[in-house]
């Protein structure tokens, strides 16, 4: 099992000197998210500064962009890392992507299915040479000359995640993706019962191996040195995950465990700005599937023993650095190694 970290935004020099000690440290990849900032231009300074580590997006925002521009960025970052980069897209939601991209979403699953396979066919040319012939129900490839072409490059297979919670984006990645973003809102169960199956039956149809798709997911844990470093940390879990409960896409996995209302009743609370009832609001036992919760040197024991077998890369769903946050880094890694 491999260990990530996550890296928010920031000046050049401070990209660099983080990713060089995420390096020294022994993290296996670092992820970029798309949110106030650009998801690819830190991965650039990241790669430049730390020999290593591989280096992500979890995620862009696939829609945002046409299946072109995707490919072409994806292609620079690969080429200038030396092989090192994975391409993590999601689809957003509607309102996102309609009114603040300003982009169609329309059949989300298809759409993206058909978008990833378009950014395969551009970078096969790029690769080969190969005439553009991709038509597919809502992207196509038919056009390039050698002004536009940036020829190959070393490690052209450029692995592509794809994020999901319901069984549309489970079953696309298996039949088009190298690797799943599984979301921080999950448990074990909807993993086995839910996620992996769905994964399976994508794969089956389009005649894949469903078990050469790697599964990467954040991970929401609660400790602290202290009760008092604990109840907070517990406070900041709760706020976001009835934050993410409180989007519709969220409740197959409140309701998988039976929890059939929670979504609703969050969605409710935020509408009337009621922060402090919506975190609240989740249910203990429901937050023990969804988080780990122990002392500072069992995280990454724990880690290992919820999750081998079942991810291939885990990460902490918070970034390293902090008042307050996690820091037993090293224990971390080595237990999850181990």
């Amino acid at each position: 099992m491999k260990i990530d970290t996550f890296m928010a935004p920031g000046a050049p020099a401070k990209i660099a000197a983080l990713a060089k000690e995420y390096d020294a440290l022994g993290f296996d990849c670092i992820w970029t998210f798309e949110a106030m900032s650009d998801a690819f231009i830190p991965l650039a300074h990241a790669a430049a500064a730390a020999p290593r580590i591989e280096i992500g997006t979890n995620i862009a925002v696939a829609f945002a962009r046409s299946p072109f521009s995707m490919a072409q960025i994806a292609w620079d970052l690969q080429r200038d890392s030396g092989g090192r980069f994975h391409l993590g897209l999601g689809t957003q939601v509607r309102a996102h992507v309609e009114k603040r991209f300003s982009m169609p979403f329309d059949h989300p699953a298809a759409r993206v299915t058909d978008y990833i396979r378009c950014v395969r066919a551009i970078w096969d040319t790029f690769q080969t040479g190969a005439r553009p012939n991709y038509e597919g129900p809502f992207y196509r490839f038919k056009l390039i000359n050698a002004f536009f072409t940036p020829g190959a490059i070393e490690h052209p297979q450029i692995p592509v995640y794809l994020a999901g919670v319901n069984t549309g984006m489970c079953r696309a990645a298996g039949e088009v993706a190298d690797g799943f973003h599984v979301h921080p809102v999950h448990t074990v169960d909807y993993l086995r019962e839910v996620v992996c199956p769905t994964i399976a039956e994508g794969a089956k149809s389009a005649g894949r191996d469903a078990s050469k798709i790697q599964l990467y997911a954040p991970v929401f844990i609660i400790t602290g040195e202290s009760q008092a470093e604990t109840d907070a940390m517990e406070q900041l879990v709760r706020r976001q995950i009835s934050f993410y409960g409180a989007t519709p896409t969220y409740a197959s996995v409140f309701e998988h465990h039976g929890y059939n209302e929670l979504g609703r009743q969050l969605n409710g609370l935020l509408r009337e700005g009621k922060l402090d009832e919506m975190a609240a609001a989740i249910p203990a036992a429901l937050l023990e599937k969804i988080c780990i919760i122990d002392a500072p040197g069992n995280i990454g024991k724990r880690i290992r023993e919820r999750y081998d077998g079942l991810l291939d890369r885990v990460a902490l769903y918070r970034s390293m650095g902090g008042d307050g946050e996690f820091n037993r880094w090293r224990e971390l890694i080595d237990a999850v190694h181990a």
